[in-house]
């Protein structure tokens, strides 16, 4: 009796040794299916188009920024040259007592604005002549006259229509200096030079 229970359960173990080497073990990693394959690419592909994206409108950001600073600075720099322009045309020249030849010293000033003349011809412009308070005001318009024509036949000797050019008289009504002394008087003996028409855009000359 005590065999057959020997034997009995010598078989059983057995059994369950064989039944317990016959089964595969999981799989640590299983493969992933053809769906969930997909998704992930898809979600990479939309990942890195995404990042794309983002670099390109950056990059036209950029772009744009750096095409509206250029057209900022070309603006400024076309505003300072105008304005350079301008104070280069309203230099005044000046004469000595009681005479109305162009100085030697100021043939360089009247040189400039020849030049931006030539370089803007829709530019007129008008020549004012001032004296100093001495003499009568009769004399004083004459000769201020005789100063702005002469300012005037130095730039038309140069190359200027004579049509473009004004002259006009103040004798000694607009003094610069209020002094009765030479210091005064030197400043008041003088052409000064304004702009009529065309001078909304001023070139500055080549």
């Amino acid at each position: 009796m005590k065999s057959v229970s020997l034997l009995l359960m010598l078989g059983l173990s057995a059994a369950t040794v064989a039944s317990s080497c016959g089964k595969k073990a999981a799989p640590e990693n299983p493969t992933p299916n053809a769906d969930s394959a997909t998704a992930a690419e898809r979600a990479r592909q939309d990942s890195i188009a995404a990042a794309q994206a983002e670099a390109d409108r950056l990059a036209r950001e950029e772009a744009e920024r750096i095409a509206r600073q250029r057209e900022a600075d070309s603006l400024a720099a076309l505003s300072r040259s105008a304005e350079e322009v301008r104070n280069m045309l309203a230099t005044m020249i000046h004469f000595d007592y009681d005479r109305s030849n162009i100085r030697p010293d100021d043939m360089g000033a009247l040189d400039q604005k020849v030049a931006i003349l030539q370089a803007n011809p829709d530019l007129r412009i008008r020549v004012g002549g001032h004296c100093d308070e001495r003499g009568s005001d009769e004399y004083n318009l004459a000769l201020g006259n005789r100063r702005a024509q002469a300012a005037k036949q130095y730039l038309v000797s140069h190359g200027i229509d004579a049509s473009r050019i004004e002259t006009q008289s103040w004798g000694e009504e607009r003094p610069m200096g209020d002094g009765h002394d030479e210091s005064s008087w030197s400043q008041n003996r003088r052409a000064e030079f304004e702009v009529t028409s065309g001078g909304d855009n001023l070139r500055r000359p080549s």
